[in-house]
């Protein structure tokens, strides 16, 4: 263990002189700008020397970014190594605020305690420095915030996810116990929530070790009244202390008796970490191995799994595992690309006009669910396979099934209803479909997606993107080879296919409109942006199905559109006539109902899959 060198240090460090103004809005020190290609460093922008942090000992500085909270001695912030680009929470304290002896004794006895501290449900404390300023202390940075939060948005959580997150926090309090130290401040916003849906138990501004019993600290709640005292602050204490309380009726009963076990008048009658751990509350009830990141703000679908539909999800896991193509155009990959682009044909672009959607009907259009065009005659496009026989990632054939598997199960036990259910208050973004236009009687399908990338899918089954900032071409010869290039560096061979995508995405800008009011997704947000994968043309709608597992069915004659998506959970969302969108848990479908329009949508939909893309 380092010694807390600046903390323990007698003597301040001495003041520094005032920095200058910063100037006004700059990024983070060697960020790009937004929308421009990568600067070097001797053109970057001086960082705000008021942002930055310099630990005095090491010389090492870190960028101070948002404000993540504030208590009642100390700001939390987002903090980047400069040199190493890791992250962290960073605690603050100001020197003005711990002038007492007592006070930067309760600093010291935080980080003495937290430093030695290494468990999965923890967080992890990094290291802490000084200056004539402040005190910091760099922690492990959960970047989606605390329990807090997600209460705030959800204000009561299933019991599933009960259990899934206290089965965490008393892993953490059972190492704390066998160290001989108490936390003293469990609360909803100490619990931190770590990228991957993780719990780590945090602050322990308020800890301390577990002394001798006659030594041991008594609760102040138990030996006097606070300081500034109301009618209803006594009459809280009043209720704790005759452990009176109320529970609303939807508790199950086994979560009753785990509360009232807890809730006993005598330390010496609750029951211990682990005798709560055997309780019939965690034995008997459903715990989920995780928990979705739509969890956060809106109420998952944790149904237990029966035995076939945990096959499903082994599949779809599996499928979802594809990873970003991380090589960079190495020489002999340039070599690969002239090689499978060698024997393309190239053509002119053409000035016939693309096919845009069909103006909308005068009303709805009524939908048949016995389609009377052959199969072969639809028009369609594929994106081409390796043909090795190992397939990455997603294919039509896997989506198809998954689709088809999900869609029995919705509507076999859907029971009739005349309206939709509440829809997601918060759902998570989505990428889709909103604009399309169809040129494969010439080059390929063209289509934009809602985080503004355009891509193209050729009649000869390569795929070519034009990021959203218009400056990166990606290029899939096969569904499992991935080349990316800035605009001005594409192989000559490739110029052809280039210039039809530029063609399309100027004329989709230019004339066409969005297909709906969803919310965009910046494309930022998306690490590995989906690929059409398949597309098939009806006399009413057009399917699309992409590479993540969405597929997006788009009806001509009103312009309604259905897009089933997600998977763990499958999400249903449903843009109407008026272009107004609501997404819903297809568990929530199948269990209350939906509309006749999203009922016969959904039907048509599983007659497509099944007749139009057999697998």
């Amino acid at each position: 263990m380092e010694p807390a060198a600046g903390l323990l240090s007698p003597r301040p460090f001495p003041r520094a002189a005032a920095p200058p103004a910063p100037p006004a809005g700059p990024g983070p020190p060697g960020s790009p700008k937004p929308g421009s290609e990568p600067e070097v460093l001797a053109e970057t922008p001086a960082p705000d020397p008021g942002r930055l942090i310099t630990d005095p000992r090491s010389g090492r500085t870190y960028f101070k970014g948002r404000l993540l909270g504030k208590g009642g001695f100390a700001r939390c912030y987002e903090a980047t190594d400069t040199e190493t680009g890791n992250a962290y929470a960073v605690k603050v304290i100001s020197q003005s605020r711990i002038t007492k002896p007592h006070q930067r004794e309760k600093i010291l006895n935080e980080i003495e305690l937290h430093r030695g501290l290494q468990h999965r449900h923890i967080v992890r404390f990094s290291h802490h420095f000084e200056d004539a300023d402040n005190i910091y202390i760099f922690l492990e940075l959960c970047s989606r915030k605390s329990l807090a939060h997600i209460w705030k948005a959800r204000h009561t959580l299933l019991e599933p996810e009960v259990r899934y997150y206290l089965r965490q926090i008393l892993s953490g309090l059972k190492y704390l116990h066998q160290r001989g130290i108490l936390h003293r401040d469990l609360k909803l916003g100490n619990f931190f929530i770590t990228e991957n849906m993780e719990l780590k138990m945090g602050d322990f501004g308020l800890a301390t070790r577990l002394e001798p019993p006659e030594h041991r600290k008594k609760y102040t709640l138990l030996c006097g009244s606070p300081p500034f005292e109301t009618v209803d602050l006594k009459e809280t204490y009043r209720c704790i202390k005759q452990v009176h309380y109320t529970l609303p009726a939807s508790l199950s009963l086994p979560a009753r008796q785990l509360l009232a076990a807890i809730l006993r008048a005598s330390p010496q009658d609750r029951p211990s970490i682990d005798q709560i751990l055997r309780h019939d509350f965690f034995t008997k009830g459903y715990t989920p191995d995780r928990l979705p990141v739509s969890s956060c703000v809106t109420v998952p679908d944790l149904t237990p799994l029966n035995p076939a539909r945990i096959l499903f999800v082994k599949v779809t896991k599996s499928l979802f595992g594809r990873k970003k193509n991380k090589n960079k155009n190495r020489p002999e990959e340039r070599d690969e690309v002239s090689c499978l682009v060698n024997g393309l044909t190239r053509t002119s672009i053409g000035h016939q006009d693309a096919r845009p959607e069909a103006p909308a009907a005068s009303g709805p259009a009524p939908l048949s669910l016995v389609e009377t065009a052959p199969e072969d005659s639809s028009p369609r496009g594929t994106l081409a396979s390796s043909g090795d026989g190992f397939e990455e990632g997603l294919t039509v054939a896997t989506v198809v099934e998954s689709a088809l598997c999900a869609l029995r199960n919705c509507l076999a036990f859907m029971p009739p209803a005349e309206q939709n259910p509440a829809p997601l208050a918060q759902p998570e973004p989505l990428v889709w479909v909103s604009k399309w236009v169809d040129y494969s009687n010439k080059f390929g399908f063209g289509y934009q997606l809602s985080s503004r990338r355009v891509a193209v899918l050729f009649n000869n089954g390569t795929h070519m993107a034009l990021s959203a900032n218009r400056k990166t071409v990606h290029y899939n010869p096969t569904s499992t080879k991935h080349f990316s290039f800035s605009v001005g560096a594409v192989p000559r061979a490739l110029q052809p296919q280039l210039g039809v995508l530029k063609y399309f995405a100027s004329y989709m800008e230019q004339r066409l409109m969005k297909g709906g009011d969803l919310p965009s997704v910046e494309e930022v947000e998306v690490p590995v942006p989906p690929l059409l994968l398949q597309w098939v043309k009806t006399d009413q709608a057009l399917l699309m199905l992409f590479s993540d597992g969405t597929i997006q069915v788009n009806f001509y004659g009103d312009h309604t559109k259905l897009i089933l998506s997600g998977w763990e959970p499958l999400l249903v969302t449903f843009v109407a006539r008026n272009r107004s969108a609501c997404t819903y848990l297809a568990s929530h479908l199948q269990q209350l109902g939906c509309s006749p329009d999203l009922r016969q949508r959904l039907h048509y939909a599983l007659r497509l899959l099944r007749d139009r893309c057999p697998v």
